[in-house]
């Protein structure tokens, strides 16, 4: 897979799977400082995006689902890459040799670390006050200068990769 494929596959997961920044997909750019409240409405719009019966709970089978439809999704963007860069004579088609080379299947989703991680009162289900809580507390962290702007430096120093 080319670099620049998996720089822009993995923007998504910065601030998705990212342990420092908790759960929140947030729009951003690798120098762009991320202010507080676009950080919020970010992680406010994923969050209503795994409520699926909307009802302000998240529960293991919404997280596992969203978490599903989001690793099908990366998978369809490594295959069109993969069959890309398998596709050495850009025909359209793979011949035995070049399918030869076809990856693994997409992981597993697996709700229960976003789980351990949010849920404050051990109820099996994340409430929006919870996700707040936990992906805000990571965001602090990380807002070094606590001026409520994560700016790629401080992402550095906090261990994460700008992308």
């Amino acid at each position: 897979m080319s670099t620049r494929l998996l720089a822009a596959a993995s923007v998504a997961a910065l601030l998705i799977a990212s342990p420092v920044l908790g759960q929140a997909k947030v729009a951003a750019t690798s120098d762009a400082p991320l202010p507080r409240a676009q950080f919020i409405a970010g992680m406010d719009s994923e969050f209503r995006k795994m409520d699926a019966d909307k009802n302000g709970q998240l529960t293991k089978a919404e997280i596992e689902q969203f978490q599903t439809q989001q690793l099908a999704s990366q998978a369809r963007a490594r295959n069109k890459a993969l069959f890309t860069q398998l596709d050495k004579d850009k025909n359209g088609q793979l011949s035995q040799p070049e399918f030869a080379k076809v990856a693994t299947p997409a992981p597993v989703a697996n709700a229960q670390p976003m789980i351990a991680r949010m849920d404050g009162n051990r109820d099996s289900q994340v409430s929006m006050a919870e996700h707040r809580t936990a992906t805000l507390a990571n965001f602090d962290r990380v807002d070094s200068d606590k001026n409520g702007i994560v700016t790629a430096d401080e992402l550095k120093a906090g261990g994460i990769k700008p992308r």
